[in-house]
């Protein structure tokens, strides 16, 4: 298997895909969409998004979920199947594995610290954490490059996806902070410290070791403290080394394994990189308290949404900031974070002034490894999301078939190394 990623593409798929067709069965897609109302409201037309959630499982997934907002209308859906071996419908509240979305929970943090005059974003890393990255790479890399993935280390979930079987160790084994850093230190660096925006899951586990070093607590007691407590964000969570998703929750479905159901799954690979838990619902209003401003102060946040370019040569596609992806559509620019581990992917969009938000998952991942052009499922999803973020038909009709919404994600794995499994 190859460790080099391929080229991020501008796509709505979060994942790697997969060559193996997964059949997703008829009572999956006949299923009826569950809604939380019916009728149009403010801005938003339920019709419309009833329909268009309705096609992601009809392209393929077994099930999809999402939370819509305008203004103060709201609108929380489902369709398909939460599983497949006892098939009940999806529902919109249903807990989600969010994978990288995790990213924003910790960047806010480390951007709080930040506020608290407890540390800078210019500061080298190799003086807040001198025993774990030091030299010259200790020198040179700061904490604003961890944040927007400009550093050039290497990404450890590349190393670490190497065959089917790792998923099965990765499923029960539980893994330390400092052993994920050392993976991704070991690799050879993705470009010179602050040169270009290269993802890697290894910047945000070292990011949460900073916040341990700083505060002196876990970093998930911090992040619960200063953000999911405060937002009663009572969904949310960071699971540990527990492995199951407690509450309602579907099945989590890696489709090259079929019907096996990844959703107990101890997440200490992904830490806080990717390790947290939550619901469409709570992302909305994580990111609209955000977005809004009370979180952090007027330049912390603007820090934080200043960004470097995804695709260096593509620069329009879109840009990466502290934890935060902009991705420019026909009604405007929208800011959020996508997540995929094995089995769950989650998108989560939002206009500047948090008015319009939507925030959508699937119960299945890798469908689409090999595969040149966008699977069903990818278009589908996109047309989904079109739909919620650019409510007029005029404009939604235009964005489902010019603007692809950005994987910058590359949790667990990236497309060429699960292409050559």
């Amino acid at each position: 298997m190859s460790s080099i990623p391929r080229a991020l593409k501008i796509m709505i798929a979060s994942a790697a895909l997969t060559a193996t067709a997964f059949v997703v069965p008829t009572s999956a897609a006949a299923l009826p969409t569950q809604s939380a109302g019916g009728g149009s409201s403010g801005g938003l037309d339920r019709g419309a998004l009833r329909t268009a959630l309705a096609a992601v499982p009809e392209a393929g997934v077994p099930g999809a979920l999402a939370a819509v907002r305008d203004g103060r209308h709201d609108w929380r859906g489902s369709a398909g199947q939460a599983h497949l071996t006892s098939p009940r419908p999806m529902q919109p509240q249903l807990r989600h594995r969010i994978g990288s979305i995790t990213k924003t929970f910790v960047a806010t943090t480390v951007l709080q610290l930040v506020d608290e005059g407890r540390l800078g974003l210019d500061d080298p890393i190799g003086e807040l954490l001198p025993e774990i990255v030091s030299g010259e790479r200790g020198a040179e890399v700061t904490v604003r490059m961890l944040l927007n993935h400009t550093s050039g280390i290497g990404n450890y979930t590349n190393a670490m996806l190497d065959s089917y079987a790792a998923i099965n160790q990765m499923q029960v084994t539980t893994y330390a902070p400092v052993e994920l850093v050392a993976m991704g230190l070991a690799m050879p660096p993705t470009n010179a410290p602050g040169a270009e925006f290269s993802y890697s899951n290894t910047n945000y586990i070292l990011a949460g070791l900073l916040i341990e070093s700083i505060t002196g607590n876990p970093a998930a007691a911090e992040v619960q403290q200063r953000i999911l407590r405060p937002l009663k964000l009572r969904g949310t969570s960071f699971p540990g080394t527990d492995p199951t998703i407690h509450g309602p929750h579907s099945g989590a479905y890696f489709a090259p394994l079929g019907v096996r159901d990844l959703s107990e799954f101890n997440m200490s690979w992904g830490w806080t990189a990717g390790e947290m838990i939550g619901t469409t619902a709570d992302l909305n209003t994580f990111f609209r308290a955000l977005l809004g401003g009370d979180l952090l102060s007027p330049s912390a946040l603007s820090e934080m949404l200043t960004g470097v370019p995804m695709l260096p040569d593509l620069p329009e596609a879109g840009s990466y900031g502290l934890g935060i992806l902009s991705l420019p559509t026909p009604c405007g620019e929208f800011w959020g974070h996508d997540g995929v581990v094995f089995g769950h992917l989650m998108f989560s969009m939002h206009s500047r002034d948090g008015a319009r938000q939507v925030s959508s998952g699937i119960n299945i991942s890798h469908y689409r490894t090999g595969l040149p052009d966008a699977h069903p499922i990818d278009v589908a999803w996109q047309s989904f999301h079109m739909t919620a973020m650019c409510p007029t038909s005029e404009t939604s009709s235009r964005a489902a078939g010019s603007v692809q919404l950005p994987s910058v994600t590359r949790m667990p794995g990236n497309d060429a190394a699960v292409a050559a499994l």
